[in-house]
C-alpha cells in the first residue's frame, strides 16, 4: 500500500483514538495504518475502501456517543399530607353529620347530582355530589383511592394547588356530564374527583418532561401509565354499578388543569402562590356550593 493511494477517514491530536478506530475497521477487514501529522494523527485507509470505512466508523461514533446528562429531578413538595387529611376531614365530617341528622335530612336531595336539576340552572351540585356517598365501603373506597393519588398529586404540584386542581377538575366533570348527559342522570361521590388527581399529576408529569433530552417512552411513560390505570379502576367489575362517563371525565379535565398547570409560564408564576391560599380556595369552592344548596 503506497502513500498516494491512501486516504484519510478520522484525525485526531491523541493517537489512542485513531488505534481504537483502526481496530474497528481491522473487525470488519479494511486495512489502515496510522501516520503522524502535522499536530495530529492520521487514519488512513486505500481510498477504494474509505467509503466503506467511513460508513463503520459513523456507525461506531454513533453507538459509542455519551449519553446525555440526566435531567435534574423534578421538584418534590413537603407536607404534601396536609391535603389528604383535609380531603378525609371533609368527606368523614359531612357523612358524620348526615348520619347524626347536624344538617337537612333532605341533604342528599339538595346535594347530588341531578341531571335535570343542574341543567335548570342549579350548577352547586356538582361541587356537592362529590362530598356524598351511599354507604360506608362508598366512603371508604373513595378515601383510600383519593389519599393515595391525592397524595402523588400534591408530592408534584404541592398541597393547595393539587387539590385545587382535583376538586375543580372534577366539578367541571361532573357539570359538563350533566349538561351534555340525560336529564334523569343521578350521581353522588368522589370518585370523579380520585380520577381528576390521577389525570391531573399523570399529565403534569408528562408535561414536566416534555422538553427533556428522553426516549420518547420516558416522557410519554406517566401519561401512559395514567390512562392505564383508568382503564384498569375506572371501569369497575363486572355487574357493578360504576359511572364510567364520570371516570374517564374526571381524568380528562384533571389531565388538562395538570398540563396546563405544568406549562412554564404557569407553572412559574403558581410556584410563587402560598400553598395555604390555594388549598383554602378549595375549600371555600365546596364550602359555597354547600352554601348555595342549603339556601335552595
Amino acid at each position: 500500500m503506497y502513500p498516494e493511494e491512501l486516504t484519510t477517514v478520522y484525525r485526531s491530536p491523541r493517537r489512542r483514538e485513531c488505534d481504537e478506530r483502526l481496530l474497528v475497521l481491522t473487525a470488519v477487514g479494511v486495512e489502515g495504518v496510522v501516520a503522524r501529522g502535522q499536530e495530529e494523527f492520521l487514519l488512513q485507509v486505500a481510498a477504494a475502501d474509505a467509503g466503506y470505512a467511513l460508513r463503520h466508523l459513523l456507525q461506531y461514533e454513533a453507538e459509542n456517543r455519551a449519553a446525555p446528562p440526566s435531567p435534574p429531578p423534578p421538584r418534590v413538595y413537603a407536607h404534601a399530607w396536609v391535603g389528604c387529611v383535609g380531603y378525609v376531614l371533609v368527606l368523614l365530617g359531612i357523612a358524620f353529620a348526615l348520619s347524626n341528622g347536624l344538617v337537612r335530612l333532605d341533604a342528599f336531595d339538595l346535594g347530588e347530582l341531578d341531571a335535570a336539576r343542574v341543567q335548570a340552572g342549579q350548577w352547586w351540585r356538582a361541587w356537592t355530589a362529590l362530598t356524598l356517598h351511599l354507604d360506608g365501603p362508598h366512603l371508604a373506597a373513595n378515601l383510600a383511592a383519593g389519599v393515595w393519588f391525592g397524595y402523588l398529586a400534591a408530592r408534584q404540584m404541592g398541597s393547595g394547588t393539587a387539590w385545587l386542581l382535583i376538586v375543580t377538575g372534577a366539578a367541571l366533570a361532573n357539570l359538563l356530564e350533566s349538561l351534555l348527559g340525560p336529564p334523569e342522570h343521578r350521581a353522588v361521590g368522589a370518585s370523579t374527583a380520585v380520577f381528576s388527581a390521577l389525570g391531573a399529576m399523570s399529565a403534569y408529569s408528562w408535561r414536566e418532561r416534555f422538553a427533556l433530552p428522553q426516549r420518547w417512552a420516558r416522557r410519554w411513560g406517566p401519561l401512559v401509565a395514567g390512562v392505564i390505570l383508568l382503564g384498569w379502576t375506572g371501569s369497575g367489575s363486572e355487574g357493578t354499578d360504576v359511572d364510567v362517563v364520570a371516570h374517564v371525565a374526571g381524568f380528562g379535565l384533571g389531565a388538562l388543569l395538570g398540563a396546563t398547570a405544568a406549562l412554564p409560564p404557569m407553572r412559574q408564576p403558581m410556584q410563587r402562590v402560598p400553598q395555604w391560599l390555594t388549598g383554602a380556595a378549595a375549600l371555600a369552592s365546596l364550602a359555597v356550593a354547600w352554601w348555595c344548596a342549603l339556601r335552595s
